[in-house]
């Protein structure tokens, strides 16, 4: 029971020693990219730079206890910061104090759905946001955080928060640029670049950092000229409660629910995507509730809303990382930062920072997923560009629940005019085949094959019926039987059902006979409960394709048609 709710501790039963040093080299790499992006992060929403800080310890700490995921490491997230900022500083109204308040209540709230989520096994909603909404949703929050931070670099006091007011405002005020603080920001932006290039496993954001806050202190331009951090208090988080109340967490609920739904499939990408790499499994349910109290404690303990964070899982996976163990350390080493090298951190200039969310944000950028999406399905790339226009226009949320609810109406629609395939015979290929195959194929004189390619329900059994009939109707030679094919009706309600026997009636009075085949094993109730057998006729109820023709060939022979010229084939 206990190895099932905390994962950590089975992994501990089978600990080796040789990991040991891997887990402690890795742990201090997830720590050298975490605290300054962590920094970084909580600047990006608007949080003080501690904040980042103690929403890396104890929330990593729940994850390293309960997470089933051997390499992902939680923490501040770039798209989850940016969600956080577009989601409560129009709420704050301005005031910083009611904004942590707010930020705290919604980790709490989300914390709290995820874990009732993945206790009632709703870890497989994950499973319903789309690769291009989240590609959409991904490239969005990346120009979003470009643009943003573009502030940062020029040290212009952005006004406007939205992607286009944002941009103007920096077009229209491009001649206030502060050259210093642009020179630093470009300098750590080429400098993480070429660090990454030629160093990849290196913790290119503490270099770039260091590098910069040092560079910033021997040309002694400081405060009055280049912006830094500031006062970073020493410390660890303290317990506090949010105070909002039950109106304020009603004003933030959606909120916490869209929250929930990005932050967990982002989660859940990255973890799965390692896991394969590793050669195991997840529990999605599992994951829900680890992320879910990693989020719980990140709201009481000083920090804002978590989610899995790819950089320092990549890390954590390059360093040899075994075990959870590696959070552990992280989480520990960020809490001996804290508490001892607060006074440096406070030194690093500002343009740094901006510089390092910049480059964060490039790495989100997928261009060559829309390429990939472009070549396979038109409507998937509109939908994912959909995303990204309407996440930088409407609103983060705003934009994802459009496109989500585009993907739903995509989805029915294909419900409601399923494929469907004609058969015959395929050279080269055996048994029956869509006659799209190839342009040899051939159909069975007399015999109409169908095959309807999606469930039968109550909202597309018209159409059903209409296309079966006009089939029919256009049947050259004039059809003796009608063969169809329910290998590929998934699901079937009580209105598919009466469809089938209206169609069933509308044949056998124009003299067709309607013989089904491969019907699925769910059927076998609406044999026991709706006289399905009894209105159809056992002697048209076939396990193949094969024998259904074969069937009605026979039957045609021993009773050939009216119809001129008809000669039934084998």
């Amino acid at each position: 029971m206990l190895a099932r709710w905390f994962p950590l501790l089975r992994d501990l039963r089978q600990y080796q020693k040789a990991w040991l040093s891997r887990d402690l080299m890795a742990g201090l790499s997830v720590a050298a990219v975490q605290i300054p992006t962590a920094m970084a992060y909580a600047n990006l929403a608007g949080f003080p730079p501690e904040t980042g800080l103690y929403a890396s310890m104890l929330p990593v700490l729940a994850y390293a206890l309960l997470g089933s995921s051997r390499q992902l490491v939680v923490g501040p997230d770039a798209a989850t910061c940016a969600m956080i900022a577009a989601l409560l500083i129009p709420i704050a109204n301005g005031d910083p104090i009611y904004y942590l308040k707010l930020s705290a209540a919604l980790a709490i709230t989300a914390g709290l759905l995820m874990v009732i989520g993945g206790m009632t096994r709703m870890g497989f909603i994950v499973n319903f946001f789309g690769r291009p909404i989240l590609v959409g949703f991904l490239n969005g929050i990346a120009l979003s955080i470009m643009v943003g931070q573009m502030g940062k670099l020029l040290d212009i006091g952005l006004e406007n928060r939205d992607f286009g007011p944002s941009l103007l405002e920096l077009v229209r005020r491009a001649g206030e640029t502060h050259l210093p603080s642009l020179a630093v920001g470009v300098a750590t932006l080429l400098l993480l670049i070429v660090i990454s290039r030629r160093a990849p496993r290196a913790p290119v954001a503490l270099v770039g950092l260091v590098t910069a806050g040092l560079g910033v202190y021997l040309l002694g331009l400081g405060n009055n000229s280049v912006m830094l951090v500031g006062t970073v208090p020493s410390g660890l988080p303290q317990f506090a409660l949010p105070g909002l109340g039950y109106s304020g967490v009603q004003s933030i609920f959606m909120n916490a629910v869209g929250l929930v739904i990005v932050s967990f499939t982002s989660t859940m990408l990255t973890a799965r995507s390692f896991a394969t790499r590793n050669g195991y499994a997840l529990d999605a349910d599992q994951e829900m509730r680890a992320v879910g109290f990693a989020n719980i404690a990140a709201g009481f303990f000083g920090g804002f809303a978590i989610a899995g964070a790819d950089s320092r899982t990549a890390v954590n996976d390059a360093s040899g990382g075994k075990t959870q163990l590696v959070s552990v350390v992280a989480a520990l080493a960020t809490a001996v930062v804290a508490l001892f090298l607060a006074k440096p951190l406070g030194q690093l200039p500002l343009p740094a920072l901006g510089a390092v969310l910049i480059f964060s944000a490039w790495g989100l950028l997928d261009i060559a997923a829309w390429k990939e999406l472009f070549g396979i399905s038109r409507f998937e790339f509109g939908l994912s560009l959909l995303t990204t226009v309407g996440v930088l226009t409407i609103g983060v949320l705003p934009g994802v629940v459009l496109a989500i609810l585009l993907a739903i109406l995509y989805v029915l629609k294909r419900i409601y005019q399923p494929r469907e395939a004609i058969l015959g015979l395929a050279p080269g290929l055996d048994g029956y085949n869509d006659l799209e195959l190839s342009p040899d194929s051939k159909t069975i004189p007399g015999i109409v094959i169908y095959r309807f390619e999606g469930p039968l329900l109550f909202f597309n059994a018209d159409l059903f019926k209409a296309r079966i009939l006009e089939l029919v109707a256009n049947a050259s030679p004039p059809a003796h039987s009608f063969v169809l094919s329910l290998e590929a009706v998934t699901q079937m309600d009580v209105t598919g059902l009466q469809a089938l026997f209206q169609v069933h009636d509308v044949l056998k009075a124009q003299g067709v006979r309607l013989l089904l085949a491969r019907p699925k094993r769910y059927m076998r109730k609406y044999a026991q409960t709706a006289r399905a057998v009894e209105i159809l006729g056992k002697d048209n109820i076939f396990p193949s394709i094969r024998s259904a023709v074969k069937s009605a060939l026979a039957k045609a022979a021993a009773e050939p048609p009216l119809g001129p010229g008809f000669q039934p084939t084998t």
